[in-house]
């Protein structure tokens, strides 16, 4: 497949901080991020919001593209909640993407819960559930494999069985087994298929049936498909068909150990020992996330972390001491290169707070209205003289004038008035007391 840019382009939706959404060359921006799918069903939110800086998902994203081909799909949680997420053309979010062997994670979730119903118990022997399909001889350590062996990948057997011919369970009887099961680890996804086939046999029913009440339909994962074998039992070891939102949220419902919305769907002892070492695969000092040991169809990843791990980068990755997940599609050649970018660019990311955005200069202060001046005179209209204001000589207040006297009584004969009372007046004639 071309890889050039102009293939490569992701529609994705990193929530940044103030510098907005992180873009690479080969990138595009969603047409909107608040026009959310109909199948979206995690809470989406800013990664600096939960703590994560946008600066280090852009580095993992430039790591990852510059070291192989493009991946097809990612999409990073913290705290439960989606803070990046991508596809590469021509992958989308509601394309379903082959798992490979991610999909024995899932089965080994079929075998907690068979576990948790009663149905059957990890030390149960292999045997005894397949006793038409067993060889004529039955070596001491075929008769000791238990469900524990075939979950832990520590069968016995020296090369794995092969996974052909019309009864694939039938063939991994037959197979040799030179080790003492429990001693000897050997990547074996034929040992993954048998678990299938008991649970199928137990539960009457196929593995997508029995996950659908009790793991697919709370989580939200939409027309799982998953392959048969000639047989018509599931495949188990592969073949499953998932969507990258679905991987997110099983890996989600782990980090939670099996709680999902106040309900618990698988016992939280189950996910412990399903997540732990169980078994020794190599040296962990040497950094080799093949090396950290295997769980329960889990691989234990470097820094403490653990995975559901498929062929050419096909990852749920759960980070608990970080509280997130990783899940990633990928065509990758190089596996190892992409959980080496995680590490390297990720882990750092995680509670480290981006750059502050420059501080906000307070406004400018606000000036105060101006008052227009008074017009000017008309220069016809005389200045109005006021008051002298000299305290030496306050202004002069008389007393009322007296009242007038009483008109005389009126007589049928005249008399003559009396003489007027002496009044004051002030430059023209006006009454005492008035000023002017």
């Amino acid at each position: 497949m071309d890889t050039s840019p102009s293939r490569r382009t992701v529609l994705q939706t990193i929530a940044a901080s103030a510098v907005g959404s992180i873009l690479l060359p080969s990138m595009t921006p969603t047409p909107t991020r608040a026009a959310a799918l109909p199948s979206q069903r995690l809470p989406r939110a800013r990664p600096d919001e939960l703590g994560v800086d946008p600066a280090g998902i852009l580095a993992f994203l430039t790591a990852i593209q510059s070291k192989g081909p493009a991946p097809h799909s990612m999409m990073l949680l913290r705290r439960g909640k989606v803070v990046a997420e991508g596809w590469w053309n021509p992958y989308a979010p509601e394309i379903p993407h082959t798992l490979y062997s991610l999909s024995k994670s899932f089965t080994s979730h079929a075998v907690g819960l068979a576990v948790s119903d009663g149905l059957l118990k990890t030390t149960d022997k292999v045997v005894s559930f397949f006793p038409g399909k067993l060889p004529a001889t039955v070596s001491q350590n075929l008769a000791a494999i238990s469900v524990h062996n075939l979950l832990t990948m520590s069968t016995g057997h020296d090369l794995e069985p092969d996974t052909i011919g019309d009864d694939w369970v039938r063939t991994f009887l037959a197979a040799p087994v030179k080790h003492t099961p429990g001693t000897h680890f050997l990547y074996n996804t034929a040992a993954t298929h048998v678990l299938a086939a008991i649970v199928e046999q137990l539960t009457k029913q196929s593995l997508t049936a029995y996950l659908t009440p009790r793991l697919f339909e709370p989580l939200g994962i939409l027309n799982p498909k998953w392959q048969t074998a000639p047989s018509g039992v599931t495949i188990g070891g592969y073949g499953l068909s998932l969507r990258t939102e679905d991987i997110a949220a099983f890996g989600q419902l782990y980090l939670q150990r099996g709680r999902w919305n106040d309900k618990q769907l698988i016992p939280e002892s189950w996910i412990d020992l399903a997540t732990a070492k169980q078994v020794s695969n190599g040296h962990p000092a040497t950094g080799n996330d093949w090396n950290q040991g295997y769980g329960y169809q889990f691989w234990r990843s470097a820094h403490d972390n653990y995975r559901g791990d498929g062929a050419f980068g096909q990852y749920c990755i759960v980070i608990p001491k970080h509280d997130a997940v990783l899940a990633m599609t990928s065509g990758a050649g190089d596996m190892a290169m992409l959980l080496t970018a995680a590490w390297d660019h990720l882990l750092p990311a995680f509670d480290r707070a981006p750059p502050p955005p420059p501080p906000t200069p307070p406004p400018p202060p606000t000036p105060p209205p101006m008052t227009p001046p008074p017009p000017p005179p008309h220069p016809h209209q005389k200045k109005k003289k006021k008051p002298p204001n000299n305290p030496k000589h306050p202004p002069r207040t008389n007393p009322p004038p007296p009242p007038h006297p009483p008109p005389p009584p009126h007589t049928t004969h005249h008399t003559k008035p009396p003489p007027a009372t002496n009044t004051t007046t002030h430059g023209d004639e006006q009454p005492q007391g008035v000023c002017k």
